[in-house]
Order: C-alpha cells, then sequence, then structure tokens
C-alpha cells in the first residue's frame, strides 16, 4: 500500500472510536512532551524482562527483538510481517518501568502492556494496539469514548495513559525505535477483515512472546516441527501402492475417487472446495491424497482436519498414524490426555507441545476447538491461529455444521480462504447446500468439486434398502427388534433409548447413550464390535450418537423419523463393509410413541417431504434439496442465533463480548462424575481439592451430561455431593447402571426426564 493509502486505512479504522477529541489528546503525549514530562526514574542499567531461579537473565531489548522476529515470520504467510513486527517490538516496553522491574524481585503486580498498547495507538496502529494491549489478559473489546481508566476496554486503557496513571517507561526510547508498519490491502474491505486479521496478528504475537520465553526460561529452543509434503507425499504412496491394481469392482470405484483426488491436488489452484464421496468411497484417505499433493504443489504448510465429534476423530486419527507416523498427526480435543507429569517421553512432550499452537505437519481436531478458536479473545485459545493460514483444512462431514452458527462459521472459513493461504474442503457424503451463504462472503471463489458425478457408480456402493415402517408403538418396536440376532436401531431422545432397551431380551441386547459414561460407552463399543464380528446376537439401541462415524456394520437398522441427514447417516451404519445386498440390507425409517423435541421439528419436517418427492432419498439431488429446504425453513436469524455477525461488523471491535456468545455446544447441562472404576480414585483427588486441568480431563472419561432440572432433583434427593468449587459427584452410586448409564429418576422414583 501507499503511504496515503496506509494513512486512509488507519483513519478508517480508528474512527470507530469517534474519537477525534481522542486522538488530539493522545498527540499530548508526542515525544518531546514525554521527555519534559519527567525523568526517567531508571539509570543505565539494562532492563530486565525476565529473571530465572538460578540467576539467569534476559533483558528486555533481547526479549523484543527475539519476539519481533518469530511474529514477523508468522505472519509472512498472510502478509502482516510488519504489522507483527510492530507488535513484537512494542508489546513489553512497559517493562522499562521501575514498578515493573521491582515486579521482577517480588515486588506488586503491575500493568506494563497498555504502555505498548499506548505507543502503538498514537502511532494510528490500531491493530497492533489491540494485539499488544490483550497479550496477557486477551483481547479486549475496544469500548467507547465515554470509557474511563478503570475499564478493560482499549479506550478505558489508552485513557490510563492520557491521565498519566501508567509508571513511567521512558527509557525504552533509548533502546527501541517502532516502525511505522504498513496494513495489509484487504483490510480495508471492512470491520469483519479487520477484526479478523487483529485476531491473526494477536496470535503471531502471543505464540512469539510464550517461545523466546520458553526458550530463555528452558535455556534451550524448542525444535521447529518441519512440514515435509515429500515424505508424506511418500509414505501414503506406500501405504496405497497394494490397491493397485484394484480387485473387485468396488475397490474399481475407490481407486477411482482416489486418483480422482490425487490428479485435483496437483492441478487445482488453491481456493474453496467440496468433496462429495458416496459412503463407503473412501474419502477419508482420498480427501488426505488431495490435501497432501495440493500442499506438495503450492507450498502449504500443514493439514488441519476438522471433525463434528471425537468418535470420528479417534477413528481418523489412527488411520493417519497409521499412513504417516504417529510423530506426524496431532490429536487435539479434550477426550485426549497427554501426561506431563512423571516421566513423560519426547513423543508425549512433543504432542503436548503442539496442542498449544499446531506447529505439526497434521492436526485432527473438533469443530468446537476450530470455531470457538477463531472467535476467541483468549491467547491460549488464538495462539495457534496464525498456523491455520498457509495449510489445507478439511472439514469432514461438513453437514454437521451447528446451524444456530452456520453463517459465521461460513464466513470465518471464507476469511481465511480469502486472505490468509488456506485451501477449505467440504467434505461429506451428504453435502450441505452452502452455496448460497459462501457467495455472499466469497462472491468470487466458487466451490469446486473434486468428485464430480462421473468420477465413479454411485450405484456401486449402494448397500441399503429404505422402507417406510409408519408409526410404532415402543412394544410393537421392541418385539420387531427381538425377532432379530443383529439389529441397530436409533432413536432420537435418551429416554426413548431407554424405553425401548427395558423391552428388548436381555441376552446379547445393548443400551448406548450419553447418560453412560465415556469410559463405559467405550467398553459397550468395544463388546459390540466383537459380538457383529463372530455373529453372535447383538441388539443395540442407542441415540444418534453411534451415526456420526462410528465403525460397526449391523445387517438391519431402524431410524426413528429424523433429517435426512441423520437417517442416511444411520444408513451409514448398516451393511458397512458391502458384504450383503443392498436388498437384503434394511433401513426401517419410522415414528416412534413419543412427540419428537422441539429442536428437532424442522429437520424432520423437511426430511418428511423430500422423502415423499424423492424415490430416492440417498441421491444427490434429494440430499442437496433437503438442505436447501431446511435452510429456507430457518432463515438467516436462525444460521447466526447470537448475532455474531452484526457484532463484527460494528465500528468497536467487540473481541470479549463476541468470545462470550460463540459457543457451538450451549446447552444447559451440568456435569455429574461417576466415582466407580478408575473413576472413584479420579474423584477422591477431586474431592481432597485437587483441579488441574489434568484431572479434569481424565475425569471427563467419567462424567455424565444432564439437564439442570435432572440435576436439581438429583441434588434435593440427596444423590448429589456438590463441592465448593462447584464440581459434582455421584453419591447414590446405585443410579448408576453396567447397562444404561445413569437413571433418570431420583431416589424418590419421581420421573425426571420429559
Amino acid at each position: 500500500m501507499t503511504a496515503q493509502q496506509n494513512q486512509y486505512l488507519s483513519d478508517k479504522i480508528l474512527a470507530f472510536f469517534r474519537t477525534v477529541l481522542f486522538i488530539g489528546l493522545l498527540v499530548c503525549y508526542s515525544e518531546d512532551k514525554e521527555r519534559a514530562k519527567g525523568v526517567s526514574t531508571m539509570d543505565h542499567t539494562p532492563c530486565l524482562a525476565h529473571l530465572t531461579d538460578d540467576g539467569r537473565t534476559q533483558t528486555v531489548l533481547t526479549h523484543l527483538l527475539g519476539t519481533a522476529s518469530l511474529a514477523r515470520a508468522f505472519a509472512q504467510p498472510f502478509g502482516g510481517e510488519s504489522q507483527a513486527e510492530l507488535a513484537g517490538l512494542s508489546h513489553d516496553i512497559g517493562k522499562y518501568s521501575a514498578a515493573f522491574q521491582r515486579r521482577l524481585h517480588g515486588g506488586p503486580r503491575t500493568d506494563h502492556a497498555t504502555a505498548g498498547a499506548a505507543e502503538c495507538w498514537q502511532r494510528r496502529q490500531p491493530f497492533a494496539a489491540f494485539a499488544v494491549a490483550g497479550h496477557h489478559g486477551g483481547l479486549p473489546d475496544g469500548g467507547g469514548q465515554g470509557d474511563g481508566p478503570e475499564l478493560a476496554t482499549l479506550c478505558g486503557r489508552i485513557k490510563r495513559k492520557e491521565r498519566n496513571l501508567l509508571e513511567p517507561y521512558d527509557s525504552w526510547r533509548q533502546e527501541v525505535q517502532l516502525p511505522q508498519a504498513d496494513i495489509p490491502s484487504f483490510v480495508q474491505h471492512g470491520m469483519p477483515e479487520g477484526m479478523f486479521f487483529t485476531r491473526m496478528l494477536y496470535s503471531c504475537l502471543v505464540d512469539a512472546d510464550f517461545l523466546d520465553t520458553e526458550t530463555f526460561m528452558e535455556a534451550q529452543t524448542r525444535a521447529q516441527n518441519q512440514f515435509s509434503a515429500e515424505h508424506l507425499w511418500d509414505m501414503l504412496h506406500h501405504y496405497i501402492s497394494g490397491w493397485f491394481p484394484p480387485k473387485g469392482e468396488l475397490n474399481r470405484q475407490r481407486c477411482q475417487i482416489l486418483k480422482r483426488c490425487l490428479q485435483e491436488g496437483e492441478t487445482q489452484q488453491p481456493g474453496l472446495f467440496s468433496l462429495t464421496v458416496p459412503t463407503g468411497g473412501g474419502k477419508t484417505v482420498a480427501s488426505l491424497a488431495f490435501a497432501l499433493a495440493h500442499a506438495r504443489r503450492h507450498g502449504l504448510r500443514r493439514i488441519i482436519y476438522v471433525i463434528p465429534y471425537t468418535s470420528i476423530i479417534e477413528q481418523t486419527a489412527e488411520t493417519f498414524r497409521r499412513i504417516l507416523g504417529p510423530e506426524n498427526v496431532l490429536e487435539h480435543h479434550a477426550n485426549v490426555l497427554y501426561d506431563l507429569e512423571g516421566e513423560a517421553n519426547p513423543h508425549t512432550i512433543r504432542m503436548a507441545r503442539a496442542t498449544e499452537n499446531w506447529d505439526i505437519p497434521v492436526v485432527v481436531t473438533t469443530a468446537v476447538q476450530f470455531f470457538e478458536s477463531l472467535y476467541a479473545c483468549r491467547s491460549s485459545q488464538c495462539r495457534k491461529l496464525h498456523n491455520i493460514s498457509g495449510s489445507v483444512v478439511i472439514f469432514d462431514e461438513a453437514q454437521m455444521m451447528p446451524l444456530p452458527f452456520l453463517r459465521p462459521c461460513v464466513h470465518a472459513i471464507s476469511q481465511l480462504v480469502a486472505h490468509y493461504s488456506v485451501s477449505a474442503v467440504l467434505c461429506t457424503a451428504t453435502q450441505p447446500a452452502l452455496e448460497s451463504i459462501f457467495r455472499e462472503f466469497l462472491p468470487n471463489v466458487p466451490i469446486r468439486e473434486l468428485c464430480p458425478a462421473d468420477t465413479c457408480q454411485w450405484e456401486v456402493f449402494r448397500r441399503v434398502s429404505f422402507l417406510q415402517a409408519g408409526r410404532l408403538t415402543w412394544d410393537e418396536l421392541a418385539a420387531r427388534l427381538n425377532e432379530r440376532s443383529q439389529v441397530l436401531c436409533i432413536v432420537n431422545t435418551r429416554k426413548a433409548a431407554q424405553e425401548v432397551y427395558t423391552r428388548l431380551d436381555r441376552a446379547g441386547s445393548f443400551h448406548l447413550s450419553t447418560l453412560m459414561c465415556p469410559s463405559h460407552r467405550k467398553q459397550q463399543l468395544a463388546e459390540i464390535r466383537r459380538r457383529l464380528k463372530e455373529g453372535l446376537p447383538c441388539r443395540v439401541v442407542s441415540t444418534s450418537l453411534i451415526e456420526a462415524g462410528v465403525d460397526v456394520d449391523f445387517p438391519t437398522v431402524f431410524r426413528e423419523l429424523a433429517g435426512l441427514d441423520s437417517i442416511l447417516q444411520a444408513a451409514g451404519r448398516c451393511n458397512r463393509e458391502g458384504k450383503r445386498s443392498a436388498e437384503e440390507s434394511i433401513v426401517y425409517i419410522f415414528e416412534g410413541e413419543n412427540k419428537a423435541p422441539p429442536l428437532f421439528s424442522a429437520a424432520i419436517g423437511a426430511g418428511r417431504d423430500v422423502m415423499a418427492r424423492h424415490e430416492d432419498i440417498a441421491s444427490p439431488a434429494a440430499i442437496h434439496d433437503y438442505f436447501h429446504q431446511l435452510l429456507d425453513l430457518k432463515g438467516k436469524e436462525a444460521q447466526d442465533k447470537e448475532r455474531i455477525l452484526p457484532l463484527i461488523q460494528s465500528e468497536f471491535f467487540p473481541f470479549r463480548t463476541v468470545a462470550e456468545r460463540f459457543h457451538l455446544i450451549d446447552s444447559p447441562t451440568r456435569t455429574v462424575y461417576i466415582p466407580l472404576g478408575e473413576g472413584a480414585a479420579l474423584v477422591d483427588q477431586l474431592r481432597a481439592g485437587m483441579s488441574s486441568r489434568q484431572l479434569f480431563r481424565q475425569l471427563g472419561q467419567y462424567g455424565v451430561a444432564i439437564y439442570e432440572k435432572h440435576f436439581a432433583a438429583l441434588e434435593s434427593a440427596g444423590d448429589l455431593e456438590v463441592l465448593e468449587n462447584g464440581a459434582a459427584i455421584l453419591r447414590n452410586t446405585a443410579l448408576y447402571s453396567g447397562e444404561t448409564g445413569l437413571s433418570l429418576e431420583a431416589d424418590s422414583g419421581k420421573a425426571l426426564f420429559v
């Protein structure tokens, strides 16, 4: 940008505070007035940034230069180098104060971040000012002209400087010269671009700050993970080498899809893609093949898989570890714990550190982790964001993006594709109809399909037939299930799952729902898979948790009426290995005894309409029709329930407000920990007052989330032990069944769940 354009853009962004007067006041602390106002209380002894227990010291200047160098490199993929360098050089100049030097030796806390933010603001660099202000406490809201210095908004903090409320830090000028930084041209497109860029800039700063500090404190540099696309490419080719020439028609079609993805990865320019592959078409390996070929061709830095459920993540990550080696794959979600206590091995240490900033070739993570980080304000969540730039990001099961946050999610993907050198792939067998939303946010970037309809013969992958079973009482449904040796039944609620299970013959019958703690569910699934493989009786009634990529293969499936996407996901658990004909592998669609929950009503209505119009409900045309109708029924407001987009269009950069509102999982539940099995020892630690992140991750395997009214009923009945920190432990363990999990009735016997 030219100097004139740069000045214009800075003025435009600064205008969001409506502070012509404010800017005038800021001019009052020019360099001359600063020097005249007070001679520095610091002598010429070098100011320190860090001090170790063994007496080693790092000067502020050394730390600023190291942080600026790292931050500049991190921002290179999106053209933010000079902004990142400015943020790095200015972030700790408040440590030049006598107050901070006393702090290093045990003195009271002092605000050292506001000083650098004020210096950036004075130089008309609002993006760096936000990043510097938040590098410890998180990105603040911008606030307004009337904010006083006691407020944590950026406006309030700048007034601390205006009113001489900061400790003097003048001596920084003797050592540091802050540059005038260019602003990337795309930031002038609007406030959303400015907010997104600021968060990315913040990521560069906080990661660089942490790494430079860690290097000094530990007296060693963390090894950087080098992404060698050539090396991973060779590993992939070794893995798939035995697939060619394919044996049988099904494998021939899978190899056609794989070859097409390899070709598209080499020939397509970076951008936005869809990968629509029929169930059983091998989309996991095919999408990885595209990603590696594409990264190799265009010099992209890593591959990130975004998956809706941990059950799919665990399977996908294990597949990638087999292909690429465990040292190249990070599985990052709440259920994975890298234990650093005791004698942690180098691999565990490397993986634990990679969770902090995603500095690893392949990341497999949840949609919650990915999108909530992109709208977060805290350094712990934002630190990894800059490593998303220059990557291939694959959104597996893209149809599962939560409808209440659909538009903000699409907006975030659009920003990454448009300005951060990201190639995004929407990967699913049931492609959502998102073209119109992407056209709104990415008007000049079409969605390119990597696997067009003529790539393979979808009919070859048809493994089931669908039959309408009408309305069934629970007794009628249970009778049909009891007639079969191996059958899966999926219902819409946890109450329905327990109702149906109680009516099944006990021998060979199983129940799955989120009323069972994760450890219990894993044990049940392992037994279910064993019995299916050995041909033993296996009747399972489950909630929808089993639909999302869980690798089980039943000859028959019953699915309670739901959205078409859920029905097709359920069908993926029937004849999964293709060992039976489609004619003998039936998915029965039925209406249950209870009225559908309101949450499902729109999806059920759209699904019913589309199934009435399409003879083949698994066809791409039916799927496209379903998603279009569902989005039309909900409307734009329902696709942004928390009004995130209007917030980021505002002139006040409300980072903290956005972060507080953007939570993909926002159900009003409380977790109850079950003191059974290995969970008993963990609960004892909780009772003893321990509350580490590691403990709560381990406890997560023994926790059950229940609605507030159920929690209140259990508590009033004396069935819960609620600790001072709010954690709840099941006191009456008789309420937890080895078959169905936590009872929906308190000790009084009163039914709770409706």
